[in-house]
């Protein structure tokens, strides 16, 4: 799967799941209830412990099922060991210029972090496939629909206070698809061994999202 097919995939499903697991074993336990759920995008923070070590585990078991990516990058040097331990695609949580060209040089696809105008047009004009508009709770829906009127160019993305009632209102706003992290997949019920429930709230974000693309 190169970068194109990778985007195009992620575009279709609409939906990452952005996991920030507690253990690694407990992180694949989570990504197989959200498959079971039909959640198929991936994204594994490096945040999880053992982070890389996840992925490539993920790879083995899931292979081409899902399109698997890291996130909570921050320093180049985990651009190599992201892409070296399987990723399709690689996300920050913020601009940053040595970052953001190590991403870019990758040849994965590439999400970067930004916030602001200034911020997510330097995104996109150092090569950003699409920007991640983070934190999305602080700002909302119409931040994005904002956003769009002098960017309408720049393919963006929210995460953080995506939940399944305002999915909508993402993609209204002109989202090309949204990442969900603990509204989606509580690492606390993880712990808890709930991972009937995860997948429960994962066919809740799926069906979330083919409502919201039926009224587009």
């Amino acid at each position: 799967m190169n970068k194109q097919e990778t985007l195009e995939r992620i575009k279709q499903l609409g939906l990452l799941a952005v996991i920030r697991g507690p253990s690694p074993e407990l992180t694949v336990q989570m990504v197989s209830a959200l498959i079971e759920g039909g959640v198929y995008g991936i994204e594994i923070t490096y945040s999880t412990p053992s982070a890389a070590s996840v992925v490539r585990s993920l790879n083995e078991k899931f292979g081409d099922k899902i399109v698997l990516g890291m996130g909570t990058l921050t320093v180049p040097e985990q651009v190599t060991e992201a892409r070296d331990s399987g990723a399709r695609f690689i996300v920050s949580p913020h601009y940053e210029e040595q970052l953001a060209k190590a991403m870019v040089a990758s040849g994965l696809a590439v999400m970067l972090g930004a916030l602001t105008p200034s911020e997510v047009f330097t995104a996109y004009r150092t090569g950003a496939d699409v920007v991640k508009i983070f934190p999305g709770s602080l700002v909302g829906p119409e931040y994005i629909k904002a956003l769009r009127g002098p960017f309408p160019q720049i393919p963006m993305t929210p995460t953080g206070g995506v939940d399944e009632k305002n999915i909508g209102d993402w993609f209204a706003a002109g989202a090309v698809f949204v990442g969900a992290g603990s509204n989606l997949c509580p690492p606390a019920w993880a712990k808890e061994g709930r991972f009937a429930d995860i997948s429960a709230q994962a066919r809740l974000f799926v069906k979330a999202v083919e409502a919201a693309r039926q009224k587009k």
